[in-house]
């Protein structure tokens, strides 16, 4: 019996001996890769930045930014007041770029230089390939979020103060407890971004253009945010993904609101497994050609 045909007989499936799918294309292969890639250093070097370059900002406008009223007064109070801020600015836009960024740029990225297929045959399983570049997203996009709470909370700090956390209504909260309230606000921030990364996943299938993807889902959150400013639609708005992204402020009162964050968080994860499902049955019957 020749080599060949003793091959054939072990792995009748046609797999190379020793071949394991589990071992294809590990999540630190792609995490430092990933991370080694200019966007993911720019981007998740802005979020690190942001937080200075809003305090610089008071510095600037001094007397006039302290004498005003609301939001800008109150992020001077003290390290968490100026957390809150920082996330009050970025959750309607900038983190659902950043978001969308890593999640729109996994796949169309490998099919526009042309190195999908090569992936594939070496081969990467394409459950796993969609499934490893979507974990490696979710990595970094937690790093992104953890980078922009951790700087503006220690900047803030160290230029403010460990004040207690007030809010607008004239409630406060003792610092530590602010700071626990703040995690609980960053992971349903994390969980409520989860319909973007759905969608980013979904287009960046559909298409080989990184851009496309990125800008496609960024294009959506805002008509999203529109309709929900659209008062006429009554509770038809609260169908809408984003209707909710503003939920985690209820963790930062006195006493937990869950009931906003709870239908928050489930309608952002039906939304991302249901574009997530979509992703891989596109994925996995698409004809690879780049």
């Amino acid at each position: 019996m020749t080599e060949s045909a003793t091959t054939s007989a072990d792995h009748p499936d046609g797999r190379a001996p020793g071949f394991r799918p589990s071992a294809t294309l590990s999540v630190r292969t792609e995490f430092e890769r990933q991370l080694r890639r200019r966007r993911t250093q720019v981007a998740i070097g802005f979020l690190a930045l942001l937080p200075g370059i809003l305090a610089a900002a008071f510095a600037i406008g001094g007397a006039e930014a302290d004498s005003g009223a609301g939001l800008i007064e109150l992020a001077t109070r003290g390290g968490v007041n100026f957390t809150v801020f920082c996330l009050l600015m970025s959750v309607g836009f900038l983190l659902i770029v950043v978001v969308a960024l890593f999640f729109g740029d996994s796949v169309a990225s490998e099919a526009s230089w042309s190195s999908l297929r090569y992936l594939l045959t070496i081969p990467v399983p394409r459950s796993r390939l969609l499934l490893q570049k979507a974990v490696v997203s979710v990595l970094l996009s937690l790093i992104a979020i953890v980078v922009l709470v951790v700087v503006a909370l220690a900047l803030g700090t160290l230029l403010y103060g460990a004040d207690p956390l007030a809010n607008p209504f004239g409630d406060s909260l003792p610092y530590q407890t602010a700071v626990l309230r703040l995690f609980v606000a960053l992971g349903y921030i994390a969980i409520n971004l989860t319909w973007i990364a759905g969608l980013a996943l979904l287009l960046s299938v559909l298409t080989d253009a990184p851009l496309g993807a990125v800008g496609g889902t960024v294009m959506v959150s805002i008509l999203v945010q529109i309709l929900d400013q659209i008062t006429a639609l009554g509770d038809l708005r609260r169908l809408l993904p984003g209707h909710f992204s503003y939920a985690w402020t209820r963790a930062l009162s006195p006493t937990i609101d869950w009931y906003d964050m709870t239908i928050g968080a489930f309608s952002a994860l039906a939304y991302a497994s249901i574009f997530g499902v979509l992703a891989w049955i596109r994925f996995s019957g698409k004809d690879i050609t780049s």
